[in-house]
């Protein structure tokens, strides 16, 4: 499907989609591309300061943050391949630059931003993008893309269009025990609870865990390759490129 208001957008690939996953950031190029819009990756854009503000370190995130505002400014859309740095940029980012001379600018690109599969259902209309992916999966909600942005439905939309694609859904919603520094400075009770995310998948006899969120996915792959486990993770872009 070739989107008929084709548009400049550009892409915001957070860091380690950029470090150690590249496959995904390639792939939303590719399919944005494929519904005829223009697609501008502004290499100067390399941490949104997430993990400053997640620590408490609001000038350092503003440091980190100003640039990536001042790039974003002209942007006609800005879209994001992660929940989690998509609810910075357009939750955060607001409060973060709030009482300063850029709080107006910071809300303006706010409305301007979206999360990957939150862009292509609610702003292009788009679910059917003619993908193939013959396995059974189950999806992985990212808390900052499911609780400060709201998505859920949207990428079950674009996955309800796989040809092949057998969703089954886990018994109930969890966190995957990642959470940036939350693993580094908690790393037992994220390891425990990233053991109940992998027995929930296991659960649903899925062969792929499906995500928005790279992040999560190299959390859980982590785990599952220590257990010996035989499910796979791989990103919804991924997925919804494959032919």
């Amino acid at each position: 499907m070739v989107a008929s208001n084709r548009m400049i957008i550009t892409l915001f690939i957070p860091c380690f989609v950029d470090a150690l996953y590249p496959r995904a950031g390639i792939s939303m190029v590719e399919i944005l591309e494929g519904l005829g819009h223009r697609v501008l990756c502004p290499e100067e854009i390399a941490c949104c300061g997430q993990p400053a503000f997640n620590s408490g370190y609001y000038a350092e995130a503003r440091t980190i943050a100003l640039p990536v505002l001042e790039k974003l400014a002209d942007a006609e859309a800005v879209v994001i391949g992660s929940g989690s740095c998509g609810a910075m940029v357009k939750k955060f980012y607001p409060e973060l630059f709030a009482g300063t001379r850029h709080a107006a600018l910071a809300r303006q690109v706010a409305g301007r931003t979206w999360e990957f599969s939150d862009f292509l259902v609610s702003q292009l209309g788009v679910t059917q993008l003619g993908a193939k992916f013959p396995h059974k999966v189950t999806f992985h909600d990212g808390c900052h893309g499911l609780r400060e942005l709201g998505i859920h439905k949207q990428p079950r939309a674009l996955l309800a269009q796989v040809q092949g694609l057998e969703l089954v859904e886990m018994t109930e919603i969890s966190c995957c025990g990642f959470g940036g520094t939350f693993s580094a400075k908690f790393p037992m009770i994220s390891t425990a609870m990233g053991e109940v995310k992998c027995s929930s998948a296991a659960e649903t006899g899925a062969d792929y865990i499906v995500s928005s969120d790279s992040s999560c996915l190299m959390h859980i792959q982590g785990l599952l390759s220590r257990q010996g486990k035989p499910t796979k993770t791989i990103s919804l872009a991924e997925v919804l490129n494959h032919k």
